[in-house]
């Protein structure tokens, strides 16, 4: 084992959580984004996030979310953090944080050494940073379109606030990506699926263990 902590994200199948916590992950991501073909109800996000057993950090990404859907959202499924994946401003994850009692990952889209500035800004803000390919202007959805970015952008850098690499990520690339941007956490949602929304058993183990081998 590397120290390597891998987030499945999108979990929408109450299979998922096994196939998830057999083969090592350290987050499961549950997805509240009525676009998005991993979106979840909040009553069966309540079975499946109730299922999960002490340890592993139970994660709700959430796109601009007003604070009544929060309310909500807390009351009725068990959680450990918020991941905010929509274009929500340093002072709006600082409230958020306040307000709800729960560590914030903020989620922010990379597509060129410009971009890199507001991981430092929001990093003041958030508990974590979620560094993701910057959508094209074209897409439905924020997140979870099989995108990479340039990893050479980050080759070498480092930051106070904990980071966690996203986009496009595949039991193929993971462990290039890791070797190039130093990450010691990795998100992957699309990438170890079937069709959109589909999680693959196979490929979260082949992922899980890409990531984290030595």
């Amino acid at each position: 084992m590397n120290g390597i902590r891998v987030k499945i994200c999108g979990l929408t199948e109450t299979s998922d959580i096994p196939a998830a916590l057999m083969a090592g992950a350290a987050y499961l991501g549950f997805v509240f984004f009525d676009r998005s073909p991993r979106n979840l109800a909040l009553e069966a996000a309540s079975f499946m996030a109730g299922s999960v057993p002490p340890g592993p950090c139970k994660v709700a990404l959430t796109v601009d979310a007003d604070d009544a859907f929060l309310d909500r959202l807390l009351d009725r499924v068990p959680l450990d953090m918020l991941q905010l994946h929509g274009s929500e401003t340093p002072e709006r994850v600082a409230d958020i944080r306040a307000r709800f009692g729960l560590p914030v990952m903020k989620a922010l889209g990379i597509a060129g050494e410009s971009d890199l500035a507001a991981l430092e800004e929001y990093g003041r803000a958030a508990d974590q940073i979620l560094v993701d390919a910057k959508p094209n202007p074209e897409a439905k959805l924020p997140g979870g379109n099989g995108v990479a970015f340039d990893w050479h952008l980050l080759a070498g850098r480092r930051w106070s606030t904990p980071w966690m690499l996203a986009g496009g990520l595949t039991p193929e690339n993971v462990g290039e990506a890791i070797r190039l941007t130093g990450a010691r956490q990795v998100d992957v949602s699309s990438g170890v699926e079937s069709a959109p929304g589909l999680k693959d058993g196979e490929r979260i183990r082949a992922f899980c263990s890409a990531a984290m081998e030595p």
